[in-house]
């Protein structure tokens, strides 16, 4: 399955073609809600007669046969909960990404790959990490949407036998408890060197703990700098627990850990607004700003679309049909957001797609963060 990262989104995102359009089509396949491969192919012939409905008069019998031919014949579920396709027949242009996840069902066309969903799944992808510890045994895990991608286990077994002391050694308990703590500190060195050395192998953007309140702070203390500071919200199962439970758990704090990031972007967005310091809201402010290069970090509501126009310069508008910076005519567009979101990828600013952030929202469901 293709790995999903800011590059290959950049990459899409590059490919222009002002004479041709390119089809996007995003379609859910996932097993769960879609048994039977009908049940998607009926939605894809669904997203056909809307696209054509929109667009009368133009062809796009070359792109729909190479999306449909891949969809019916070359297809493997396995994995796959959803597609990305991107075709522009007439230029040879075809690319498939397997997705994970599952996405709405969606076909547009524009002179660019659409890539605002790829960029909201994206966020997503990063890995979390989780660590099961109790005195004797850890148990590490990365999840991505919930699925174990890599685990490991310690177990570092207590002396027992210290319990069945006839009342003839009893003077020896207190030594011989602080030995038993000390092994278990121990073990708890270990498991986050165990910690430290998965994330330099195979990394992970948060880290969650699930242990009792004592053995948390003895294991918060020994975690390198590092992952002390990647820290996300403590995950509520046992280091015992099977793997359905601890997935469950993990997927929870997952999406806990992407509404706090969405949170805080636009709490910063919020409050640059405020005090009038490189901070703007609302769709013609924000083009305005991509046409000038300014934009450091783009806040944009999952799923908003709006109507606007384009300039073979590159330039955006959200009103025609004259360009606003070289007087040329423009092109009406479909979606003007997904170029928005084209412009801001290729001009390296950072992306933040927000799940129903209600404060985002008011601001015109985008905003941006400038770099001057």
């Amino acid at each position: 399955m293709t790995v999903i990262t800011e590059a290959t989104i950049k990459k899409l995102a590059g490919f222009k073609s002002a004479d041709t359009p390119v089809v996007s089509c995003y379609l859910d396949v996932d097993g769960r809600r879609h048994i039977r491969p009908k049940d998607y192919q009926l939605e894809l012939e669904s997203l056909k007669k809307q696209l054509l409905a929109l667009h009368p008069g133009q062809m796009f019998d070359a792109d729909f046969a190479l999306i449909s031919d891949y969809v019916a014949t070359q297809l493997d579920r396995h994995g796959v909960r959803g597609l990305a396709m991107f075709s522009c027949a007439e230029k040879k242009y075809w690319k498939v990404i397997r997705l994970p996840v599952s996405v709405a069902n969606r076909l547009s066309v524009n002179q660019s790959p659409v890539v605002a969903p790829l960029e909201a799944i994206v966020h997503q992808l990063e890995p979390l990490g989780v660590l099961l510890v109790d005195r004797q045994r850890a148990r590490m895990f990365i999840f991505q949407f919930g699925e174990v991608v890599e685990r490991t286990e310690l177990f570092e077994a207590l002396p027992r036998d210290y319990d069945r002391r006839d009342d003839a050694s009893r003077g020896s308990r207190e030594r011989e408890q602080h030995h038993i703590d000390e092994l278990a500190h121990q073990h708890f060195r270990h498991s986050t060197e165990a910690v430290f050395r998965l994330f330099q192998e195979r990394g992970f953007g948060r880290l969650s703990i699930g242990a009792t309140d004592e053995v948390y702070s003895a294991v918060e203390h020994e975690l390198h700098p590092y992952l002390r500071e990647r820290l996300a919200p403590r995950i509520h199962v046992p280091a015992a627990a099977n793997e359905t439970d601890i997935a469950k758990a993990a997927f929870e704090i997952e999406r806990v850990v992407e509404l706090e990031r969405e949170e805080a972007a636009v709490t910063k967005l919020r409050d640059a607004i405020g005090s009038g310091n490189k901070g703007i809201a609302g769709l013609g402010p924000v083009l305005s700003a991509l046409n000038e290069r300014r934009v450091a970090t783009l806040l944009v509501s999952n799923g908003f679309e709006e109507s606007g126009w384009l300039c073979s310069c590159g330039a955006l508008a959200l009103r025609g049909p004259k360009c606003p910076v070289d007087g040329q005519d423009m092109e009406r567009v479909d979606d003007v957001v997904s170029d928005a979101v084209d412009a801001a990828l290729l001009e390296g600013a950072h992306i933040v797609t927000c799940e129903g952030n209600a404060d985002l929202d008011v601001h015109g469901r985008i905003g941006a963060l400038l770099r001057y």
